[in-house]
């Protein structure tokens, strides 16, 4: 279920879509030279060349040296249905791997579903469609572009056997968990631990194997938190053997952890407005944990895939998401963490426009209105391009650290703007001047 809430503003009106503007006159284009920063962003500007996976990484250089040594950075975007947010994911990811010692791909879908996707991806068995189907189907990333980047990830293991790349879902368990996570637990309880193997049946039952959240979620509030609260002491027990160590321990750890967010949040009262901001809270820590136990358990340098608003380090949204995965992470991390902000300018993208279970539909939004970030960013350059946000000149970072209106969009649409200031929210910008929709998964 969070892989289809995504970004859903569900405590703001909707708002219409996007306006036209014509270009600025010459005129305009001076002032804009002379009293805004458009020539300050553009001195700070690297010019990106292409959003294609395969094209040469000549022009990401100038990003690699940005990223520096941070070890988990985290790439937004700005709508989860457009062709270029996502094949620019598997570009720059590309270039982490090849050329910065990266390892892991993170995306805010669910930790069961990154095993079994990071299980095709080490042993390539199976069809790789189907598993993007079993996996990813009826979320933002059942598209074309997930699978070529599934596809490249199992092909670059096959030719490199020393440097394997791993995939990972660092959300919580919804919409399916299924029984494969509560077997990975009772499994080894029940090889090494046979004696509390009941207790953990007991604990399990009424919550195992959750195939539906949705049908879950309509089941009585207390009954849900008293599920949870099973979850819960279920993990505790479990890290109670932490005398039997090693590596299958720790990670069924980890299985039990994500069983306990599970639940935790889907014992929620999402129908109760107030209750909202402490889940989405929930959710974001969550994901944040699992990213940095990851990097800390593995030492993988992790690309970590979301929404602009998850990835920056204060949120967009601060009624419906007062704290999000970038700021813990930054708590977590420190200077290791680096978030990567990506917009648009104009074009086409996929949402729903009804509820949470509708279709994906195409949208399409003009270029943007005047007092809009988007507006300014489209001045910038003729191409594409990227700049660091904390060694730009003084100018581009005073315009970057004020408030405006920018587009954030997620799974509902329309959405009204979101308040966001640059500065405050990443390291550094990726802007793209058009895009389109993403490609339905055949």
């Amino acid at each position: 279920m969070t892989e289809a809430i995504g970004r859903r503003p569900v405590l703001m009106a909707a708002a219409g879509a996007m306006g036209v503007l014509l270009a600025p006159t010459t005129a305009h284009a001076a002032q804009l030279d002379g009293q805004d920063p458009v020539r300050a962003l553009r001195q700070a500007s690297r010019p990106l060349r292409s959003t294609d996976p395969g094209w040469d990484v000549a022009d990401l250089r100038p990003l690699g040296a940005m990223i520096g040594d941070a070890q988990v950075v985290g790439l937004g975007e700005a709508t989860h249905g457009s062709h270029e947010f996502f094949t620019m994911k598997e570009r720059v990811f590309r270039y982490l791997v090849e050329k910065r010692g990266f390892t892991t791909f993170a995306l805010e879908m669910s930790w069961p579903a990154g095993l079994r996707l990071d299980a095709y991806v080490q042993s390539g068995r199976g069809d790789a469609r189907q598993v993007v189907k079993e996996t990813l189907g009826g979320s933002p990333w059942e598209r074309e572009e997930f699978l070529h980047l599934i596809e490249w990830m199992r092909d670059h293991n096959r030719r490199h056997p020393g440097h394997r790349v791993h995939f990972m879902g660092d959300d919580i368990g919804a919409p399916k968990i299924g029984d494969d996570l509560f077997e990975r637990v009772t499994g080894y309880v029940g090889r090494h631990h046979a004696q509390l193997l009941p207790r953990f049946t007991e604990l399990y039952t009424g919550l195992r194997p959750l195939d539906d959240s949705f049908a879950y979620l309509r089941g009585p509030l207390p009954e849900r938190q008293r599920l949870a609260a099973n979850a819960q002491q279920a993990l505790d027990l479990l890290e109670g053997q932490r005398g039997a160590g090693g590596e299958e321990f720790t990670w069924t750890v980890q299985h039990a952890r994500s069983i306990a967010q599970t639940a935790a949040f889907l014992a929620s009262d999402l129908d109760n407005p107030e209750a909202i901001p402490a889940a989405m809270i929930y959710r974001d820590r969550a994901m944040a944990e699992n990213v940095a136990w990851w990097h800390r358990h593995t030492g993988h340098k992790v690309l970590v895939s979301a929404h602009n608003g998850h990835v920056a380090y204060v949120p967009d949204l601060p009624q419906s998401y007062p704290k999000v995965q970038g700021g813990f992470l930054r708590e977590a991390l420190g200077a290791a963490y680096l978030p990567i902000g990506l917009t648009f300018g104009q074009g086409s993208f996929l949402s729903e426009d009804k509820s949470l279970a509708g279709p994906w539909k195409k949208f399409t939004v003009g270029a943007p209105d005047l007092g809009t970030s988007e507006h300014t960013l489209d001045q910038v350059r003729h191409t594409d391009y990227f700049l660091d946000i904390r060694t730009a000149p003084a100018a581009a970072r005073a315009w970057l650290d004020t408030t405006r209106p920018i587009r954030s969009i997620g799974t509902e649409y329309p959405c009204p703007l979101a308040d966001v200031r640059i500065g405050r929210s990443f390291d550094v910008l990726i802007h793209l001047h058009r895009v389109r929709e993403a490609d339905k998964l055949r």
